[in-house]
Protein backbone atom coordinates (compact mmCIF):
# COMPACT_ATOMS: atom_id res chain seq x y z
CA UNK A 1 0.00 0.00 0.00
CA UNK A 2 1.97 3.25 -0.98
CA UNK A 3 2.17 6.37 1.39
CA UNK A 4 -0.81 8.19 0.08
CA UNK A 5 -3.30 5.62 1.16
CA UNK A 6 -1.63 4.42 3.80
CA UNK A 7 -2.19 8.19 5.13
CA UNK A 8 -5.93 8.34 3.72
CA UNK A 9 -6.94 4.67 5.84
CA UNK A 10 -5.32 6.56 8.57
CA UNK A 11 -6.80 10.19 8.39
CA UNK A 12 -9.79 9.15 10.59
CA UNK A 13 -7.75 8.13 13.10
CA UNK A 14 -5.24 10.99 13.07
CA UNK A 15 -7.72 13.51 12.72
CA UNK A 16 -9.44 12.46 16.61
CA UNK A 17 -6.06 12.96 18.00
CA UNK A 18 -5.22 16.24 16.02
CA UNK A 19 -8.43 18.00 16.79
CA UNK A 20 -7.40 18.79 19.86
CA UNK A 21 -4.08 20.24 19.28
CA UNK A 22 -6.20 22.94 17.16
CA UNK A 23 -8.92 23.90 19.89
CA UNK A 24 -11.46 21.89 17.85
CA UNK A 25 -14.59 20.52 18.65
CA UNK A 26 -14.09 16.74 18.26
CA UNK A 27 -14.84 14.35 15.68
CA UNK A 28 -17.96 15.68 13.89
CA UNK A 29 -18.65 17.74 16.91
CA UNK A 30 -20.59 21.67 16.32
CA UNK A 31 -18.32 23.59 18.19
CA UNK A 32 -19.54 26.10 15.55
CA UNK A 33 -20.32 29.86 16.28
CA UNK A 34 -17.54 30.99 18.78
CA UNK A 35 -17.85 34.17 20.34
CA UNK A 36 -13.88 34.76 19.97
CA UNK A 37 -13.57 37.55 18.05
CA UNK A 38 -10.01 36.32 17.30
CA UNK A 39 -11.15 32.96 16.34
CA UNK A 40 -12.92 31.00 13.37
CA UNK A 41 -14.73 27.77 12.75
CA UNK A 42 -14.28 25.46 9.46
CA UNK A 43 -16.22 22.30 8.51
CA UNK A 44 -14.31 20.31 6.31
CA UNK A 45 -13.56 16.74 4.81
CA UNK A 46 -11.27 14.85 6.08
CA UNK A 47 -8.86 13.80 2.98
CA UNK A 48 -5.33 13.64 3.97
CA UNK A 49 -4.84 17.03 2.55
CA UNK A 50 -6.60 18.58 5.17
CA UNK A 51 -4.96 16.84 8.18
CA UNK A 52 -1.94 18.05 7.04
CA UNK A 53 -3.47 21.36 6.87
CA UNK A 54 -4.89 20.82 11.11
CA UNK A 55 -1.89 19.72 11.63
CA UNK A 56 0.29 22.89 10.98
CA UNK A 57 -2.47 25.27 11.58
CA UNK A 58 -1.67 26.37 14.81
CA UNK A 59 1.91 26.46 14.97
CA UNK A 60 2.28 28.59 11.75
CA UNK A 61 -1.08 30.27 11.17
CA UNK A 62 -2.71 31.27 14.37
CA UNK A 63 0.93 31.66 15.44
CA UNK A 64 1.61 34.50 12.73
CA UNK A 65 -1.65 36.05 12.81
CA UNK A 66 -2.82 35.34 16.70
CA UNK A 67 -6.50 33.84 14.85
CA UNK A 68 -7.38 30.52 16.33
CA UNK A 69 -8.82 27.84 14.22
CA UNK A 70 -11.65 25.65 15.29
CA UNK A 71 -12.17 22.68 12.78
CA UNK A 72 -14.97 20.07 12.29
CA UNK A 73 -13.79 17.18 10.55
CA UNK A 74 -15.85 14.52 8.92
CA UNK A 75 -15.80 11.79 5.80
CA UNK A 76 -16.86 13.58 2.80
CA UNK A 77 -20.59 12.38 2.47
CA UNK A 78 -21.20 13.67 6.56
CA UNK A 79 -19.56 16.72 5.60
CA UNK A 80 -21.68 17.43 2.27
CA UNK A 81 -24.84 17.03 4.23
CA UNK A 82 -23.81 19.26 7.34
CA UNK A 83 -22.44 22.04 4.79
CA UNK A 84 -25.90 22.27 3.15
CA UNK A 85 -27.73 22.06 6.63
CA UNK A 86 -25.89 24.85 8.14
CA UNK A 87 -25.32 26.86 5.10
CA UNK A 88 -28.61 26.50 3.88
CA UNK A 89 -30.16 27.93 7.39
CA UNK A 90 -27.56 30.09 7.67
CA UNK A 91 -27.03 29.80 10.92
CA UNK A 92 -23.42 31.51 10.86
CA UNK A 93 -22.03 28.63 13.04
CA UNK A 94 -19.56 28.30 10.71
CA UNK A 95 -17.40 30.62 8.69
CA UNK A 96 -15.47 28.62 5.99
CA UNK A 97 -16.35 25.75 4.53
CA UNK A 98 -14.25 22.99 2.20
CA UNK A 99 -16.92 22.84 -0.80
CA UNK A 100 -15.98 21.53 -4.34
CA UNK A 101 -16.60 23.01 -7.89
CA UNK A 102 -19.76 21.28 -7.97
CA UNK A 103 -21.42 22.65 -5.24
CA UNK A 104 -19.95 26.27 -5.40
CA UNK A 105 -21.72 27.81 -7.91
CA UNK A 106 -25.00 26.79 -6.50
CA UNK A 107 -24.46 28.01 -3.11
CA UNK A 108 -23.32 31.32 -4.50
CA UNK A 109 -26.85 31.23 -6.95
CA UNK A 110 -28.76 30.84 -3.29
CA UNK A 111 -26.67 33.25 -1.57
CA UNK A 112 -24.83 30.67 1.00
CA UNK A 113 -21.50 31.95 0.65
CA UNK A 114 -20.17 35.34 0.33
CA UNK A 115 -18.52 36.48 -2.94
CA UNK A 116 -14.25 36.85 -2.52
CA UNK A 117 -13.85 39.52 -5.26
CA UNK A 118 -12.67 42.54 -2.95
CA UNK A 119 -10.52 40.44 -0.60
CA UNK A 120 -8.70 39.13 -3.40
CA UNK A 121 -8.27 42.47 -5.17
CA UNK A 122 -7.00 43.76 -1.48
CA UNK A 123 -4.88 40.60 -1.26
CA UNK A 124 -2.17 41.40 -3.74
CA UNK A 125 0.21 38.81 -1.97
CA UNK A 126 -2.28 36.23 -2.58
CA UNK A 127 -1.90 36.25 -6.44
CA UNK A 128 -4.76 35.16 -7.95
CA UNK A 129 -2.98 35.41 -11.68
CA UNK A 130 -1.15 32.27 -10.15
CA UNK A 131 -4.19 30.15 -9.86
CA UNK A 132 -4.54 28.19 -12.81
CA UNK A 133 -7.24 29.74 -14.81
CA UNK A 134 -9.85 26.71 -15.25
CA UNK A 135 -10.16 26.88 -11.42
CA UNK A 136 -11.05 30.48 -10.88
CA UNK A 137 -13.64 30.20 -13.91
CA UNK A 138 -15.39 27.00 -12.05
CA UNK A 139 -15.14 28.47 -8.85
CA UNK A 140 -16.93 31.84 -10.14
CA UNK A 141 -20.75 32.22 -10.32
CA UNK A 142 -23.12 33.25 -12.81
CA UNK A 143 -22.79 37.01 -11.59
CA UNK A 144 -19.07 36.81 -12.38
CA UNK A 145 -18.09 37.20 -8.97
CA UNK A 146 -15.43 34.98 -7.44
CA UNK A 147 -16.98 32.48 -3.88
CA UNK A 148 -13.93 29.58 -4.07
CA UNK A 149 -10.17 29.20 -3.68
CA UNK A 150 -8.68 26.23 -4.64
CA UNK A 151 -7.23 24.05 -1.84
CA UNK A 152 -5.92 21.37 -4.76
CA UNK A 153 -7.62 20.24 -7.56
CA UNK A 154 -7.44 17.21 -10.16
CA UNK A 155 -8.39 16.66 -13.93
CA UNK A 156 -7.92 13.47 -15.60
CA UNK A 157 -5.63 11.65 -17.99
CA UNK A 158 -4.83 8.53 -19.36
CA UNK A 159 -2.31 6.18 -17.53
CA UNK A 160 -0.18 3.43 -19.01
CA UNK A 161 2.44 0.58 -18.65
CA UNK A 162 4.61 1.59 -20.92
CA UNK A 163 6.99 -1.44 -20.07
CA UNK A 164 3.91 -3.67 -20.83
CA UNK A 165 3.09 -1.37 -24.54
CA UNK A 166 7.09 -1.81 -25.38
CA UNK A 167 6.83 -5.41 -25.22
CA UNK A 168 4.00 -5.13 -28.16
CA UNK A 169 5.66 -2.83 -30.23
CA UNK A 170 2.57 -0.11 -29.27
CA UNK A 171 3.48 3.32 -29.02
CA UNK A 172 1.29 5.34 -27.00
CA UNK A 173 0.26 8.65 -28.69
CA UNK A 174 0.54 11.96 -27.07
CA UNK A 175 -2.78 12.79 -27.87
CA UNK A 176 -4.79 9.57 -28.48
CA UNK A 177 -8.17 9.12 -29.64
CA UNK A 178 -10.56 6.77 -27.66
CA UNK A 179 -10.35 4.79 -31.18
CA UNK A 180 -6.84 4.53 -30.51
CA UNK A 181 -7.17 3.30 -26.92
CA UNK A 182 -9.69 0.94 -27.59
CA UNK A 183 -7.16 -0.76 -30.20
CA UNK A 184 -4.02 -0.46 -27.70
CA UNK A 185 -6.50 -2.01 -24.64
CA UNK A 186 -7.32 -5.11 -27.56
CA UNK A 187 -3.25 -5.56 -28.40
CA UNK A 188 -1.67 -5.25 -24.34
CA UNK A 189 -5.13 -7.56 -23.27
CA UNK A 190 -3.73 -10.82 -21.36
CA UNK A 191 -0.55 -10.24 -22.84
CA UNK A 192 0.67 -10.65 -19.28
CA UNK A 193 -1.24 -12.83 -16.90
CA UNK A 194 -4.16 -11.67 -15.29
CA UNK A 195 -3.67 -8.47 -17.10
CA UNK A 196 -6.79 -6.71 -18.41
CA UNK A 197 -6.34 -4.18 -21.52
CA UNK A 198 -7.52 -1.03 -19.75
CA UNK A 199 -9.49 -0.15 -16.36
CA UNK A 200 -12.40 2.38 -16.46
CA UNK A 201 -14.95 3.05 -13.66
CA UNK A 202 -18.32 0.78 -13.59
CA UNK A 203 -19.38 1.58 -10.30
CA UNK A 204 -22.63 3.10 -9.96
CA UNK A 205 -22.10 6.78 -8.57
CA UNK A 206 -22.62 10.53 -10.69
CA UNK A 207 -19.32 10.71 -9.14
CA UNK A 208 -18.19 7.31 -9.73
CA UNK A 209 -18.68 5.83 -13.37
CA UNK A 210 -20.11 8.86 -14.62
CA UNK A 211 -16.90 10.96 -13.99
CA UNK A 212 -15.00 9.09 -16.60
CA UNK A 213 -18.21 8.41 -18.98
CA UNK A 214 -19.36 11.97 -19.07
CA UNK A 215 -15.98 13.47 -20.62
CA UNK A 216 -16.73 10.38 -23.42
CA UNK A 217 -20.14 11.47 -23.58
CA UNK A 218 -18.83 15.49 -24.23
CA UNK A 219 -16.04 14.01 -26.73
CA UNK A 220 -18.32 11.93 -29.22
CA UNK A 221 -20.35 14.82 -29.48
CA UNK A 222 -23.70 14.25 -26.80
CA UNK A 223 -24.51 16.26 -23.80
CA UNK A 224 -26.88 15.47 -20.88
CA UNK A 225 -29.00 19.01 -21.77
CA UNK A 226 -29.17 21.39 -24.54
CA UNK A 227 -28.89 25.20 -23.89
CA UNK A 228 -32.58 25.31 -23.93
CA UNK A 229 -32.61 22.54 -21.15
CA UNK A 230 -33.65 19.63 -24.26
CA UNK A 231 -32.56 16.29 -22.76
CA UNK A 232 -30.19 13.98 -25.10
CA UNK A 233 -29.28 10.86 -22.72
CA UNK A 234 -30.63 8.53 -25.53
CA UNK A 235 -29.66 10.98 -28.41
CA UNK A 236 -27.13 9.16 -30.87
CA UNK A 237 -24.19 10.75 -29.88
CA UNK A 238 -24.62 9.36 -26.11
CA UNK A 239 -25.70 6.53 -26.62
CA UNK A 240 -22.42 6.13 -28.89
CA UNK A 241 -20.12 7.09 -26.88
CA UNK A 242 -22.16 4.88 -23.90
CA UNK A 243 -22.21 1.85 -26.35
CA UNK A 244 -18.30 2.47 -26.56
CA UNK A 245 -17.50 3.02 -23.26
CA UNK A 246 -19.27 -0.75 -21.71
CA UNK A 247 -18.06 -2.41 -24.84
CA UNK A 248 -14.87 -1.27 -24.16
CA UNK A 249 -14.95 -2.51 -20.64
CA UNK A 250 -16.63 -5.28 -21.10
CA UNK A 251 -14.21 -6.79 -23.58
CA UNK A 252 -10.84 -5.53 -22.66
CA UNK A 253 -11.73 -4.34 -19.27
CA UNK A 254 -11.12 -5.15 -15.48
CA UNK A 255 -12.75 -8.44 -13.58
CA UNK A 256 -15.68 -7.20 -11.44
CA UNK A 257 -15.71 -4.18 -13.32
CA UNK A 258 -19.63 -2.81 -12.61
CA UNK A 259 -18.31 -2.55 -8.95
CA UNK A 260 -14.96 -0.64 -9.69
CA UNK A 261 -14.73 2.46 -8.80
CA UNK A 262 -11.34 4.89 -8.59
CA UNK A 263 -9.98 2.90 -5.48
CA UNK A 264 -10.35 -0.42 -7.20
CA UNK A 265 -8.99 0.66 -10.56
CA UNK A 266 -5.96 2.15 -8.39
CA UNK A 267 -5.45 -1.23 -6.97
CA UNK A 268 -5.15 -3.23 -10.15
CA UNK A 269 -2.79 -0.63 -11.71
CA UNK A 270 -0.37 -1.07 -8.57
CA UNK A 271 -1.13 -5.03 -8.54
CA UNK A 272 -0.33 -5.20 -12.58
CA UNK A 273 -3.65 -6.78 -13.26
CA UNK A 274 -4.31 -3.54 -16.00
CA UNK A 275 -2.27 -2.20 -18.60
CA UNK A 276 -3.96 1.17 -18.83
CA UNK A 277 -6.63 3.27 -17.02
CA UNK A 278 -8.31 6.69 -17.90
CA UNK A 279 -9.03 8.27 -14.31
CA UNK A 280 -7.70 11.23 -12.11
CA UNK A 281 -4.53 12.86 -12.56
CA UNK A 282 -4.41 12.73 -8.51
CA UNK A 283 -3.85 8.88 -8.91
CA UNK A 284 -0.16 9.51 -10.36
CA UNK A 285 1.20 10.38 -6.85
CA UNK A 286 -0.02 6.58 -5.86
CA UNK A 287 1.40 4.48 -8.35
CA UNK A 288 4.87 7.00 -8.05
CA UNK A 289 5.25 6.42 -4.68
CA UNK A 290 8.13 5.23 -2.95
CA UNK A 291 6.73 1.44 -2.26
CA UNK A 292 4.93 1.20 -5.38
CA UNK A 293 5.43 -2.07 -7.36
CA UNK A 294 4.47 0.31 -10.59
CA UNK A 295 6.82 3.53 -10.04
CA UNK A 296 8.78 4.18 -13.04
CA UNK A 297 6.69 2.23 -14.81
CA UNK A 298 4.00 4.68 -16.08
CA UNK A 299 3.46 6.71 -18.69
CA UNK A 300 0.94 9.58 -18.51
CA UNK A 301 -1.06 11.46 -21.56
CA UNK A 302 -3.90 13.66 -22.35
CA UNK A 303 -7.50 12.38 -22.14
CA UNK A 304 -8.57 10.83 -24.34
CA UNK A 305 -10.59 12.35 -27.41
CA UNK A 306 -12.66 12.21 -30.34
CA UNK A 307 -14.61 15.99 -31.54
CA UNK A 308 -12.97 18.19 -29.18
CA UNK A 309 -9.60 19.01 -28.64
CA UNK A 310 -9.31 18.02 -25.10
CA UNK A 311 -11.77 15.91 -22.46
CA UNK A 312 -10.03 16.22 -19.25
CA UNK A 313 -12.34 16.66 -16.60
CA UNK A 314 -11.94 19.35 -13.34
CA UNK A 315 -12.47 18.96 -9.57
CA UNK A 316 -11.51 21.23 -7.05
CA UNK A 317 -11.71 21.02 -3.06
CA UNK A 318 -12.02 24.73 -2.14
CA UNK A 319 -12.60 26.96 0.50
CA UNK A 320 -15.58 29.35 1.12
CA UNK A 321 -17.07 31.93 3.56
CA UNK A 322 -20.77 31.46 4.74
CA UNK A 323 -22.73 34.66 3.88
CA UNK A 324 -23.86 35.00 7.43
CA UNK A 325 -20.45 34.65 8.79
CA UNK A 326 -19.73 37.52 11.15
CA UNK A 327 -15.76 36.97 11.05
CA UNK A 328 -15.34 37.28 7.04
CA UNK A 329 -12.15 38.96 7.55
CA UNK A 330 -10.08 36.53 9.49
CA UNK A 331 -12.16 33.70 7.24
CA UNK A 332 -10.16 35.31 4.38
CA UNK A 333 -7.08 35.27 5.95
CA UNK A 334 -7.31 31.75 6.86
CA UNK A 335 -8.23 30.67 2.71
CA UNK A 336 -4.83 32.98 1.45
CA UNK A 337 -2.65 31.27 4.07
CA UNK A 338 -4.34 27.54 2.98
CA UNK A 339 -4.43 28.66 -0.58
CA UNK A 340 -1.19 29.92 -0.68
CA UNK A 341 2.06 29.61 -3.13
CA UNK A 342 3.55 29.45 0.93
CA UNK A 343 1.55 27.14 2.56
CA UNK A 344 2.74 24.39 -0.23
CA UNK A 345 6.46 25.22 0.60
CA UNK A 346 5.35 24.75 3.82
CA UNK A 347 3.66 21.49 3.10
CA UNK A 348 6.66 20.51 1.44
CA UNK A 349 9.29 21.03 3.98
CA UNK A 350 7.21 20.09 7.28
CA UNK A 351 5.48 16.86 5.62
CA UNK A 352 6.86 16.04 2.13
CA UNK A 353 6.36 17.07 -1.73
CA UNK A 354 4.67 14.52 -2.51
CA UNK A 355 1.93 15.21 -0.20
CA UNK A 356 1.68 19.16 -1.35
CA UNK A 357 -1.83 20.01 -1.86
CA UNK A 358 -1.47 20.46 -5.84
CA UNK A 359 -3.40 21.31 -8.97
CA UNK A 360 -4.15 24.85 -8.62
CA UNK A 361 -1.06 27.18 -8.90
CA UNK A 362 1.14 27.73 -12.03
CA UNK A 363 3.88 28.14 -9.44
CA UNK A 364 3.83 24.80 -8.17
CA UNK A 365 5.08 23.21 -12.10
CA UNK A 366 7.85 25.74 -11.69
CA UNK A 367 8.93 25.04 -7.79
CA UNK A 368 12.09 22.47 -8.50
CA UNK A 369 11.82 20.41 -5.33
CA UNK A 370 7.93 19.64 -6.12
CA UNK A 371 9.19 18.80 -9.78
CA UNK A 372 11.98 16.00 -8.19
CA UNK A 373 9.16 13.97 -6.88
CA UNK A 374 5.93 14.37 -9.58
CA UNK A 375 8.74 14.86 -12.28
CA UNK A 376 6.60 12.02 -14.35
CA UNK A 377 3.34 13.72 -14.09
CA UNK A 378 3.58 17.18 -13.29
CA UNK A 379 3.61 18.27 -16.79
CA UNK A 380 0.20 16.12 -18.22
CA UNK A 381 -1.59 17.08 -14.83
CA UNK A 382 -1.00 20.74 -15.10
CA UNK A 383 -1.70 20.86 -19.32
CA UNK A 384 -4.72 18.46 -18.36
CA UNK A 385 -6.18 20.88 -15.85
CA UNK A 386 -4.67 23.88 -17.93
CA UNK A 387 -7.32 22.63 -21.06
CA UNK A 388 -9.78 22.10 -18.89
CA UNK A 389 -12.77 24.22 -20.01
CA UNK A 390 -15.72 24.02 -17.69
CA UNK A 391 -18.36 26.36 -19.80
CA UNK A 392 -17.13 24.86 -23.03
CA UNK A 393 -16.84 21.05 -22.02
CA UNK A 394 -18.54 20.02 -25.65
CA UNK A 395 -19.62 20.48 -28.87
CA UNK A 396 -22.64 22.68 -27.74
CA UNK A 397 -23.65 24.92 -25.88
CA UNK A 398 -25.19 23.84 -22.34
CA UNK A 399 -27.28 25.28 -19.76
CA UNK A 400 -24.94 25.27 -16.79
CA UNK A 401 -21.39 25.14 -16.39
CA UNK A 402 -19.54 21.59 -15.60
CA UNK A 403 -17.69 19.23 -17.74
CA UNK A 404 -18.04 15.69 -15.73
CA UNK A 405 -21.22 17.05 -14.23
CA UNK A 406 -23.92 19.40 -14.93
CA UNK A 407 -23.66 22.08 -12.10
CA UNK A 408 -27.40 21.79 -10.69
CA UNK A 409 -28.40 20.38 -7.70
CA UNK A 410 -30.63 17.64 -9.19
CA UNK A 411 -27.83 16.40 -11.20
CA UNK A 412 -26.56 14.09 -7.96
CA UNK A 413 -30.16 12.33 -8.14
CA UNK A 414 -30.06 11.96 -11.84
CA UNK A 415 -26.43 10.86 -12.33
CA UNK A 416 -26.98 8.44 -9.76
CA UNK A 417 -29.72 7.18 -10.94
CA UNK A 418 -28.39 7.00 -14.58
CA UNK A 419 -25.62 5.62 -13.38
CA UNK A 420 -27.22 2.03 -11.79
CA UNK A 421 -28.14 1.64 -15.06
CA UNK A 422 -25.44 1.63 -17.28
CA UNK A 423 -23.80 -0.59 -14.24
CA UNK A 424 -26.17 -2.63 -14.90
CA UNK A 425 -25.34 -2.93 -18.82
CA UNK A 426 -21.80 -3.03 -18.04
CA UNK A 427 -22.73 -6.37 -15.99
CA UNK A 428 -24.77 -7.45 -19.07
CA UNK A 429 -28.40 -6.99 -17.51
CA UNK A 430 -29.36 -4.02 -19.33
CA UNK A 431 -28.83 -2.78 -23.01
CA UNK A 432 -27.39 0.28 -23.26
CA UNK A 433 -30.69 1.73 -25.05
CA UNK A 434 -32.87 0.48 -22.13
CA UNK A 435 -30.39 1.83 -19.67
CA UNK A 436 -30.30 5.71 -21.63
CA UNK A 437 -34.14 5.44 -22.36
CA UNK A 438 -34.92 5.33 -18.67
CA UNK A 439 -32.05 7.73 -18.08
CA UNK A 440 -33.86 9.95 -20.75
CA UNK A 441 -37.02 10.04 -18.93
CA UNK A 442 -35.82 10.82 -15.77
CA UNK A 443 -33.75 13.77 -17.67
CA UNK A 444 -36.87 15.00 -19.14
CA UNK A 445 -38.72 15.24 -15.90
CA UNK A 446 -35.66 17.72 -14.31
CA UNK A 447 -35.61 19.57 -17.71
CA UNK A 448 -39.44 20.43 -17.52
CA UNK A 449 -38.60 22.11 -14.08
CA UNK A 450 -36.01 24.30 -15.47
CA UNK A 451 -38.18 25.16 -18.63
CA UNK A 452 -41.09 25.82 -15.97
CA UNK A 453 -38.81 28.21 -14.13
CA UNK A 454 -37.94 29.87 -17.39
CA UNK A 455 -41.11 30.62 -18.88
CA UNK A 456 -42.77 31.40 -15.18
Amino acid sequence: MSRARVRAVLAAATATVLLVSSGCAGWGGSAGGSDNPNSIDVLMVNNPQMIDLQRLTADHFTRETGIQVNYTVLPENDVRDKISQEFSSQAGQYDVASLSNFEIPIYAKSKWIAPLDDYVKADSAFNQADILQPMTTSLTADDGKLYGEPFYGESSFLMYRKDVLDAQGVQMPANPTWTQVAEIAAQVDGKQPGMAGICLRGQPGWGQVFAPLTTVVNTFGGTWFEKDWTPKVNAPEFKAATEFYVNLVREHGEVGAPQAGFTECLNNMVQGNAAMWYDATSAAGSLEADDSPVKGKMGYVAAPVMQTKSSGWLYAWSWSIQQASKKKDNAWKFISWASSKEYEELVGEQVGWSSVPAGKRASTYENQDYLEVASSFADPTEAAISTADPRNAGVQPRPAIGIQFIDIPEFTDLGTQVSQYVSSAIAGQMSVDEALDRGQRLAEDVAERYKSREEG
